[in-house]
């Protein structure tokens, strides 16, 4: 078996595991039901919300204000007896950086495997920069895994000002999440984004790719409270 192919057994594999954990009952099986995109696009201005209220989200802002794009996922579900998964519901935004101006949205699942000593589940709050253009690229295709297709890092946290003038270079992606308050880089390697084409459907009303859906601006009322968010943490985060 090749280690692609070995990758790619070991996340069907924790996916399955998490559903079966999920499907056992409680706050967690109903939080992996599909979402519709309004729910998301609310989940995600929530989750914003709560992120600006850390005092080290500064660094966040600061790439999100160079960034090309940013997925949101609300809610990912991390779940596991020594093999686990994670699964989460989100969306991905373009950004022209010349202009501020935000395209999209399209709308995406994440899923992986983990593996070691493991217990319990959680959900946590994500939000992924893009910082260059094969990142971007990367969320305009079916399918893009990280870490292997792209490179991810965990993003860095601290103040306004404190990120370093070359941390932009090393990775396309930095990712963020929160969970019970604590808010901190993650590290998401070998987790797979996949383009859900049926949330897509409902919300541009046809069947609409990841790169078409990122090529409209986003400026319809429904997006519109997401945008202000998004443009409240990159003026207002200290």
């Amino acid at each position: 078996m090749t280690l692609q192919k070995e990758r790619n057994l070991h996340s069907i594999i924790g996916v399955f595991i998490l559903l079966a954990l999920l499907s056992c009952g409680g706050i967690f099986s109903q939080a992996a039901w599909a979402k519709t995109p309004e729910e998301r696009i609310s989940g995600s201005v929530k989750l914003l919300r709560e992120m600006q209220e850390q005092s080290d989200v500064g660094t966040m802002a600061d790439l999100l204000e160079r960034a090309k794009g940013v997925a949101i996922f609300p809610s990912v579900i991390k779940a596991g007896f020594v093999f686990g998964g994670k699964y989460g519901e989100g969306l991905v935004l373009k950004r022209d950086a010349a202009t501020g101006r935000w395209y999209g949205p399209s709308f995406a699942t994440i899923a992986g495997a983990s593996w070691g000593l493991q217990i319990g589940a959680e959900s946590i709050g994500l939000v992924l920069v893009i910082t260059n253009e094969r990142g971007l690229e990367g969320f305009m295709g079916n399918n893009v895994k990280l870490g292997g297709d792209l490179g991810v890092a965990a993003g860095p946290v601290g103040r306004r000002g404190e990120l370093g003038t070359d941390i932009k270079l090393k990775a396309s992606i930095y990712s963020y999440s929160i969970a019970k308050g604590l808010f901190a880089g993650m590290s998401l390697e070998g987790a797979a984004i996949n383009v859900d084409e049926n949330a897509n459907t409902v919300y541009w009303g046809k069947p609409t790719t990841a790169a078409q859906a990122l090529k409209q601006r986003a400026s319809s009322a429904k997006i519109n409270s997401l945008i202000k968010e998004l443009e409240k943490v990159i003026k207002e985060a200290k």
